[in-house]
């Protein structure tokens, strides 16, 4: 394999520091050069994959995301890959629909290796074939967005593990205890991860909010975030009673694919997790709201799990609004909005929320 000199190495794969911080990244054009150091990272770069307007945009990329590559092998490999993603960006961003799409931190990465890095194997939710929310016949708001009330607590980031599912399940409960005792918390996911797998978890893998809620009522508790940190790592389990910030008296599961069921729960109760199927082009999400044709509605096999906080109307298209886990700097401040009313992706099939002590 063939490596790059000392020289052209550092500057092709260190972060310039004398560049602007706050720049941003506009795919559409050509890359501006700001500073002699970021010059001199695009002259090395160019000299590997070659002068065209995607090695433009893939250096301002490489220096914006702090990029590491070890070769010139994989130097062009990762050009490669984002050129292609670049240009899924930009033909589905031409279609004027009702969402856009943009670079992120994930461009240089291939299908697999996103489904591998942050999403979890496919999860059956026939448990909530039969739903135990009760309907009421209250009148619901127009729009709701719980971030408002001040419960929902910050987009956390869950790195290179299939975690989601853990993430989806402290976001409800840091919710619910919020709203039960009117000051925030920050709950452990590396418990679920590393502690839940009799519960049909599987850690880094995957698994489903409504089965870390059951496990979480068995076990007595779920610990703090502090006391159990995060590490994004199948590990063993550390649980400890002394440590517990929150404890699940029930869970309530939404029927699967009730979208009235679940607009009537986020509308009167608090957030709810909920699970659906990310396809290739969600990765890159940035505002608007998100719908598809190629993903499922029901049945289907979701494999990612996130929370939504609200609800309302965009340009005439109704959305959920959710919460994901894979940073602030992802989407919307790390919101997304999902195409209401069609079960989109399958984002009312495994939906649910605890009741907390």
């Amino acid at each position: 394999m063939a490596r790059l000199t000392p020289v052209s190495l550092t500057i092709l794969l260190l972060c310039c520091v004398c560049a602007a911080a706050a720049s941003t990244f506009d795919d559409s054009n050509p890359i501006r050069l700001v500073s002699d150091g970021l010059r001199d990272f695009e002259a090395s770069l160019l000299q590997v994959v070659g002068h065209t307007r995607h090695s433009l945009s893939f250096a301002r990329f490489a220096h914006r995301y702090e990029k590491k590559y070890e070769t010139v092998e994989e130097t062009k490999l990762r050009f490669a890959i984002f050129s292609e993603n670049l240009d899924l960006i930009r033909s589905t961003n031409k279609k004027g629909l009702s969402y856009t799409l943009a670079i992120n931190h994930f461009a240089d990465w291939t299908w697999e290796e996103f489904q591998r890095h942050r999403l979890g194997a496919a999860q059956n939710c026939s448990a909530t074939t039969k739903g135990n929310h009760k309907l009421t016949d209250h009148v619901l708001p127009q729009t709701k967005d719980w971030r408002e009330t001040g419960i929902v607590s910050p987009v956390k980031d869950q790195g290179h593990c299939g975690s989601c599912w853990t993430f989806s399940t402290t976001g409800a409960l840091e919710a619910a205890y919020h709203q039960a005792f009117g000051k925030g918390i920050s709950l452990s996911e590396q418990q679920l991860v590393d502690c839940a797998q009799a519960f049909n978890n599987f850690g880094c893998n995957g698994g489903l909010p409504s089965q870390a809620f059951e496990y979480i009522k068995s076990n007595g508790g779920l610990d703090t975030e502090e006391a159990y940190p995060y590490t994004g790592k199948d590990e063993a389990c550390k649980f400890s009673y002394e440590n517990v910030g929150v404890q699940v008296l029930n869970s309530v599961n939404i029927t699967l694919g009730a979208e009235d069921e679940l607009k009537h729960a986020v509308a009167l109760v608090r957030p709810v997790s909920v699970a659906f199927e990310v396809v290739k082009s969600f990765r890159f999400y940035k505002g608007g709201v998100f719908t598809s044709t190629t993903c499922g509605s029901t049945p289907v096999d979701v494999n990612h799990a996130v929370l939504a906080v609200g609800y309302g109307v965009e340009d005439d298209v109704p959305y959920w609004l959710i919460k994901n886990s894979w940073g602030d700097s992802w989407g919307d401040s790390g919101y997304f909005k999902m195409e209401f009313g069609k079960n989109m992706c399958g984002v009312a099939t495994c939906a649910s929320y605890p009741v907390v002590a």
